[in-house]
């Protein structure tokens, strides 16, 4: 994408929590991003039009026109943005709704600052590599309710979950893929995930693949751009984008490190 700058609208009622989440993406993106701000839905959807942003971070529950309402909105004028709900644990009873606009992601509030640049470093790079939040699973006659089926036990639920990620990781895997394993909508998985897990799913499979790629440095005769596709990252430069904030230093400095 030519534009460097990757606008982002924050939608919250609360002012001190629109203050610190776009504190917290201006000190880590700097230039490389645009943060407008919106106090409820309705203004949401207009300053997200007028500013034709990349990403939305809505909290679901505003006055008047809730998060889900604009972003119900927000998907039917652009199909490629990434949608990132800002939610307090007992809103997913809104889980159906939340589907049919493919949301990326689902931060629990209070969410880390490490939580909101991973899930933001992700819709940037699909906005760099144009593509389009990954279609919603048809809401088909199956019958049974995902959020009226009983729960798994969460000792099984982690077990299944984390077998999972481990055969998959090295492929182009979404929350919405693994969340489709359990028959459960995307926000139903989501708050399972983080209780078993404590942290969001993005964040989970990019430390994951981070390790394995530290297990594959110590192989010398692989080069690093190989070592980013064995473990899913299509993108070798984001590869060692992620890598070093996560590790601190580059692929090749932590192998470096191991001579």
């Amino acid at each position: 994408m030519e534009n460097s700058k990757y606008r982002i609208l924050i939608a919250d009622d609360e002012p001190i929590e629109r203050a610190v989440i776009g504190k917290n993406i201006r000190n880590y993106f700097g230039d490389e991003v645009e943060v407008y701000e919106a106090v409820n839905g309705r203004e949401a959807i207009e300053v997200f039009r007028q500013k034709d942003c990349h990403i939305a971070l809505l909290d679901i529950s505003m006055p008047g026109i809730d998060g889900l309402e604009a972003a119900e909105e927000i998907r039917r004028s652009n199909e490629a943005c990434s949608i990132i709900f800002l939610t307090a644990y007992d809103e997913f009873d809104f889980a159906k709704r939340a589907i049919r606009v493919r949301a990326l992601d689902y931060l629990l509030k209070p969410s880390t600052r490490e939580e909101l640049i991973m899930v933001l470093e992700e819709a940037i790079h699909l906005a760099q590599q144009q593509a389009v939040v990954p279609e919603a699973k048809a809401e088909s006659a199956q019958g049974n309710e995902e959020e009226k089926q009983e729960p798994m036990k969460n000792q099984l639920f982690a077990d299944y979950i984390r077998g999972y990620i481990e055969a998959h990781y090295m492929e182009d895997i979404s929350l919405q893929d693994a969340a489709e394993q359990l028959h459960y909508s995307d926000a139903y998985f989501c708050r399972f995930f983080k209780q078993n897990f404590d942290k969001n799913f993005i964040m989970y499979l990019t430390e994951l693949r981070v390790e394995k790629a530290k297990e594959l440095l110590e192989d010398m005769t692989i080069n690093v751009k190989d070592i980013s596709q064995k473990v899913g990252f299509r993108d070798s430069s984001y590869f060692t984008k992620v890598f070093k904030r996560i590790t601190g230093v580059t692929p090749s400095e932590y192998r470096y490190g191991l001579l």
